[in-house]
């Protein structure tokens, strides 16, 4: 039991270089943004572009990700042809999409009442395109278990987008004024299509560094339209549910635009609307490190879980996973959550007037850690009809609330929204879960980190009012916490044996 759970938490570690370090200097720029672009509506823009960005990623990979690990796995068909197939049908769906962006994005941009900028939607466009096509190299290196070339071509992509983040937005203007021979190219003054502009061109260099991968696809180049049917039977249930996975998670971010309720007397609404937008962009940027470690957990354990799933005692490892998985994902809430006043400053000050949903976005987007922890069930029985109906129900949830509290309580009552909408999938899915692929997950123990974890945060939000040295305490709160971790799993932790060679 030990030896498996270390190989995926030294899978988790060699990716989380890549995404819970790397990207967290990309998140870097977050503070950047928000306080170059003091007004709110600026980043609004960026939010509610970025949350059309993820449906697009989903659709044009359409679940051929996962199909990979799957097909990969299977003694019918070789690693090669099932390598082959995958990418050259990435390949028609991605060309096709760009004719389309290219052809529409001014009417695109028309719709969604960005006319003065269509260029937003082009660049934006180009960069979900090929960000889509690489998504299937980068899986080939997670299935070659080569972790420290996925995580290096990462970092390289991190880097040239803060990179040019810098140039664009600090550099020029700073250092060369605002009239100078880069602006004259794109924009006349400081702009967020700059920010646009770095994800295009950090998107265009990776996929060039990941031409040996694409080139392996087309040696010795095999194509099987029977296999590609197959694939695509398991794989599109897939990208159903992620788009309604991330209509729970990334809805919001649309709706908001349509749905907030302006007070009156404001002057321009379409400022106020962005402006909120923007603020709650932001604030959910603070959780970064949740959502980072899920990431870069969902790296490691998609292909972990598939490789060890004909052991014996793979259920029981699942289990022992997700009580872990809970346990990290609990004390990255604790700490964050008591040390929000010293968190903040990761955002400029006009945009703190958000930070009342950092908390409640930390658990959600840990309760959608847990709904990934679950979903195992339905992909190895591959029964993943099941993961699109949970995903759509999950959906409907969210919509419905949505429409219903964000009116009432602007971006406030989006947060809440998610947490319901991913509780209501946890339980279905949970209940499916013990009927086709029973699990005897560690209830008792996940409770009673839940219910301390809320426990110590619920007492430090009554020691802020009381206190003035409440970070003092905040501090020895969540050591507490940690110490009540170690004692309860002392045995379980040695037995691991992460750091001992």
């Amino acid at each position: 039991m030990a030896n498996p759970i270390k190989s995926l938490v030294g899978q988790t570690a060699i990716y989380g270089v890549s995404s819970i370090i790397g990207r967290f200097i990309n998140y870097l720029l977050v503070p950047l943004y928000t306080y170059v672009f003091v007004n709110q509506a600026e980043y609004g823009v960026v939010t509610e572009l970025s949350a059309y960005v993820v449906f697009l990623l989903i659709i044009l990979t359409y679940g051929m990700e996962t199909g990979l690990f799957r097909f990969s796995q299977q003694k019918d068909y070789s690693k090669s042809l099932v390598y082959s197939t995958v990418t050259t049908s990435l390949l028609f769906t991605t060309a096709f999409f760009v004719v389309l962006i290219l052809l529409f994005y001014k009417d695109i941009a028309s719709l969604l009442n960005y006319a003065a900028h269509p260029e937003y939607i082009l660049m934006l466009g180009l960069t979900v395109a090929i960000d889509a096509f690489s998504a299937i190299p980068f899986a080939q290196l997670r299935i070659q278990n080569k972790a420290k070339r996925f995580a290096i071509i990462k970092l390289i992509n991190i880097g040239i987008n803060v990179g040019f983040n810098l140039f664009f937005i600090v550099f020029c203007p700073k250092v060369c004024g605002e009239d100078n021979f880069i602006y004259s190219l794109f924009y006349s003054k400081l702009d967020v299509g700059y920010i646009f502009i770095s994800y295009l061109l950090a998107s265009f260099i990776t996929l060039l560094l990941l031409i040996p991968e694409i080139c392996a696809a087309f040696k010795n180049y095999r194509f099987s339209g029977s296999l590609l049917k197959q694939i695509l039977k398991y794989s599109l249930p897939l990208m159903l549910a992620g788009l309604a996975g991330m209509t729970t998670d990334t809805l919001d971010r649309i709706l908001l635009k349509y749905l907030i309720t302006v007070p009156e007397g404001v002057a321009n609404a379409n400022q106020y609307i962005m402006a909120q937008i923007g603020i709650y962009g932001a604030n959910a940027k603070i959780a970064i490190i949740m959502v980072l470690f899920i990431q870069a957990f969902r790296y490691a354990a998609e292909p972990f879980f598939f490789n060890y799933s004909d052991k014996k005692d793979a259920k029981e490892l699942y289990a022992k996973v997700m009580k872990y998985f809970i346990i990290f994902g609990l004390t990255v809430f604790v700490g964050i959550s008591l040390l929000l006043d010293v968190v903040q400053y990761f955002i400029g000050a006009t945009y703190r007037e958000g930070l009342v949903v950092v908390p409640i976005l930390l658990i959600s987007k840990l309760l959608f850690g847990i709904v990934f922890n679950l979903s195992i069930w339905y992909k190895l029985t591959n029964l993943t009809k099941y993961g699109a109906i949970l995903a759509f129900t999950g959906a409907f949830v969210s919509i419905a609330l949505n429409f219903y509290l964000i009116p009432l309580y602007g971006y406030l009552g989006a947060a809440w929204t998610s947490i319901a909408s991913y509780l209501v999938m946890i339980i279905l899915s949970f209940l499916l879960g013990r009927r086709y692929y029973l699990i005897k997950y560690d209830l008792k123990d996940i409770l009673l980190y839940f219910s301390v974890a809320l426990f110590v945060y619920f007492v430090s939000v009554y020691i802020k009012q009381v206190f003035d040295y409440y970070l003092v305490i905040n501090v020895f709160l969540i050591i507490g916490f940690l110490y009540f971790v170690y004692r309860k799993e002392k045995i379980s932790f040695s037995a691991i044996n992460i750091f001992k060679k």
